[in-house]
Formats: C-alpha cells, sequence, structure tokens
C-alpha cells in the first residue's frame, strides 16, 4: 500500500514557475513508476510526466515538453514536478500517481488505468 501527499500548488501568473511535491508512504517506493497527472474543470484527467523507478527514464506529455521536469529522490520517497514558464491552460488539479511496474505494462505510463495509487491532489491556478 502506498499512500501520496501532493503539495506545493498555488496561484501563479502565466509565466512564472511553481514547484509540486508529493510525498509518498511506505518502503517500497523506489520500486514504483511515479506519474503526474492533472484534471481540469469539466475535462478528463491527463497524463503530464512520468518518471521510473530509479528515475533514469522520464516521460513528458507534448504540451509540456521542455517547460516540466519531473524528478524523484527515492532516500526521501519524494517525486517532484517543477513547471517552467505556465500557461492558463495548465491550470488544474494536479494529482501524483504510482504505478506497480509489476502489474502493468511500460505502456500504460501514458494512462491513468496504468497507475495503483492516487493523491488527493493540489490545485493550481495560472492567471493571465
Amino acid at each position: 500500500q502506498v499512500q501520496l501527499v501532493e503539495s506545493g500548488g498555488g496561484l501563479v501568473q502565466a509565466g512564472g514557475s511553481l514547484r509540486l511535491s508529493c510525498a509518498a508512504s511506505g518502503r517500497t517506493f523506489s520500486s514504483y513508476t511515479m506519474g503526474w497527472f492533472r484534471q481540469a474543470p469539466g475535462q478528463e484527467r491527463e497524463f503530464v510526466a512520468a518518471i521510473s523507478s530509479g528515475g533514469g527514464s522520464t516521460y513528458y506529455a507534448d504540451s509540456v515538453k521542455g517547460r516540466f521536469t519531473v524528478s524523484r529522490e527515492n532516500a526521501k520517497n519524494m517525486v517532484h514536478l517543477q513547471m517552467n514558464n505556465l500557461k492558463p491552460e495548465d491550470a488544474a488539479v494536479y494529482y501524483c500517481a504510482a504505478k506497480d511496474p509489476m502489474r502493468h505494462s511500460p505502456s500504460s505510463t501514458y494512462y491513468r488505468t496504468g497507475y495503483d495509487y492516487w493523491g488527493q491532489g493540489t490545485q493550481v491556478t495560472v492567471s493571465s
């Protein structure tokens, strides 16, 4: 069982930056692929970024490539999402998620159904 708690959301002007963090419980954190998803009002929850268990591989949605960076600190059971040059369309609730790679295929990294555990989310608001 893994419990996830996000932090770092808030209000920022367009062009600004925010760093989201996700704290995970459980001794098996380092075995999970970690993902970030977001959901805007009336929209489906969509993939943003992910990082492999050891941190050697990262994955991004096209809409955030070059602006967002995902990282993790396995010793601290933490994963982060650095968001730069934020745009109004980035506004959403951002969710941290954990994926057991033994239960799901690598291709499922981009889909919410590929994840086993979810945090409660943190709100990101971007003013224009």
